[in-house]
């Protein structure tokens, strides 16, 4: 009876396993904190010379004005620019990337579609990410680079001339730009609403368990 005792004492004593890591949490907050400010700094600097014939709403801008604007957005970049490229350089020698985000198969994809489009995609181990969660992961980085590399060429065109022509020209850097920043916004409102749908991954990247 007694070891009994001692044995439940000992399973409840057992740490809760870790799901996130302490340097991707904060990463990822730090990441989300900068998105949200390029976004909203993004907007205004949009709203003084618009790609379409539409304007984001004054209260949804960052800066008051394009100047302001600038400012936020440059001070939002280089915070962005050195913990994303921190975040790459760990996921990568840590081999968190190999394992989170490999394999991508298109037959995987379409099943957890499917499982998720009918609310059957199962998030019962939350180490193990799905072929859904895989491909936005991984496309969402894509994106990051993209949207960043259109960014500079667009910041300093003369200087980094080599980026524009990358992208064809500047008023084709500032459509790549937009539409990277618009698949971010996507992102984003997926994510948020993942994480409502599953609370408990929301715990874990908050006390990483």
């Amino acid at each position: 009876m007694s070891s009994l005792t001692v044995t439940d004492e000992q399973v409840s004593a057992t740490p809760a396993k870790v799901i996130q890591p302490a340097w991707v949490r904060v990463m990822h907050w730090i990441n989300a904190l900068a998105m949200i400010l390029m976004i909203l700094s993004g907007w205004q600097i949009y709203n003084a010379s618009p790609l379409f014939g539409f304007s984001f709403p004054r209260d949804y801008t960052l800066g008051g004005w394009l100047g302001g604007g600038l400012l936020w957005h440059f001070a939002a970049m280089w915070l962005l620019m050195i913990n994303g490229l921190a975040y790459l350089v760990t996921g990568f020698a840590t081999g968190r990337f190999r394992k989170k985000l490999l394999p991508i198969t298109p037959s995987g994809v379409l099943h957890d579609v499917r499982a998720a489009l009918t609310f059957k995609l199962g998030h019962d181990d939350l180490t193990v990410y799905n072929y859904v969660q895989r491909v936005l992961y991984a496309g969402i980085i894509l994106v990051g680079v993209l949207i960043v590399l259109s960014g500079l060429g667009m910041w300093k065109p003369v200087q980094l001339h080599w980026l524009v022509t990358l992208f064809g020209d500047y008023p084709t850097a500032r459509y790549v730009h937009f539409f990277c920043m618009a698949a971010i916004c996507a992102f984003l409102v997926i994510h948020v609403l993942l994480a409502l749908l599953v609370p408990k991954s929301l715990r874990a990247m908050i006390i990483g368990r």
